[in-house]
């Protein structure tokens, strides 16, 4: 067999801001981590980073090992501890299956995949919940392995709460992001925080250092209330402004089955930044209403705990947010 690290060419790593700069799995840097140091282990994780490559090995084996390894209250080892492995065009890929850790005590583990033989492309989402520490690719002697077939567009960075970092979909592939990375083969980072993402502008001001195509932000599940919001959320969007005047912004609010008073004062506050920005003259703003995003319909399908979605949730999501990004993006 022949065997590649992660950091092997002609292996790629898409999702990790600072993956050609420094290699290595995670997402923010030391000097952001110490301005907001409750991102220092959210940050030293990798949700949305994807692996790929093409290779017409017929079988190939993916081994991975985690630094960290502990249970979440809201999902399980195959929603957060495992890798997604899809073959063929991202557009309309197959799912092969899961590389995942058979409990919580065992730290490496492996899986073996079948595919076709002929040169496809292998895309594996990387688990969301833990630091890892190493990943390898064995594939057959005989076989060919290149670099991946390049996204259509550079990154869209999205900027939020745990609902932005996949909770708690089933599969880390399901999370809206992902969705909407493969349909518009489209690159892109997320910069989701359970619980930690604030808008605080150190934060802003990384976001700003980023080559990017778009930028998504809500981060209105992790603001304690309206009046951090006031505080907070309209800087943070003039900070991203000030150096790219011209990028375009997307601003959601949190999606929920049930809107109360407290959502619709949220809502409002995050509208006003787009409404200000509209009055301003500026014509590369957006807004996505949360409250639409589960549907008409059996909304209470959508989520796992009456705040974070589920599969089904995230589906939503992503059919109400594509139109508006392949607005952008100009696509037929």
């Amino acid at each position: 067999m022949k065997v590649f690290s992660y950091k092997d060419y002609p292996i790629k790593i898409f999702g990790l801001p600072l993956f050609e700069k420094n290699q290595k799995l995670e997402r923010l840097p030391d000097e952001v981590i110490e301005k907001v140091p409750s991102l220092e282990f959210f940050g030293k994780r990798c949700p949305g980073a994807r692996l790929c490559f093409r290779t017409d090995s017929e079988k190939f084996t993916v081994k991975a090992k985690f630094k960290t390894l502990g249970p979440d209250a809201g999902m399980s080892v195959f929603s957060c501890q495992s890798f997604d492995v899809l073959v063929g065009n991202r557009q309309c890929p197959e799912f092969l299956g899961l590389v995942t850790p058979y409990n919580l005590q065992t730290f490496s583990f492996e899986a073996t995949f079948t595919k076709k033989k002929e040169m496809e492309d292998v895309t594996i989402f990387l688990a969301r919940n833990e630091k890892i520490e190493d990943i390898q690719i064995e594939i057959e002697d005989d076989a060919l392995i290149e670099e991946p077939t390049p996204y259509r567009y550079k990154p869209i960075v999205y900027y939020g709460s745990s609902i932005t970092e996949g909770g708690c979909c089933s599969n880390v592939k399901n999370s809206y992001t992902s969705i909407l990375s493969n349909r518009l083969d489209a690159d892109f980072y997320c910069l989701g925080f359970s619980g930690s993402a604030k808008g605080e502008l150190p934060m802003a001001d990384f976001i700003n250092t980023l080559d990017m195509s778009i930028f998504v932000f809500d981060y209105d599940h992790n603001a304690p209330d309206a009046e951090h919001l006031r505080k907070t959320h309209e800087p943070f969007f003039r900070r991203i402004r000030e150096i790219h005047p011209y990028l375009p912004i997307v601003i959601m609010t949190m999606p929920k089955e049930v809107y109360t008073e407290e959502n619709d004062e949220r809502t409002a506050v995050i509208k006003q930044t787009y409404l200000n920005a509209v009055e301003n003259g500026d014509r590369n703003v957006y807004f996505i209403d949360g409250e639409e995003f589960y549907g008409p319909e059996e909304r209470y399908l959508c989520s796992i705990d009456g705040v974070h979605p589920n599969s089904l949730g995230f589906l939503r999501m992503a059919n109400i947010i594509e139109p508006t990004l392949r607005k952008i993006l100009e696509i037929q």
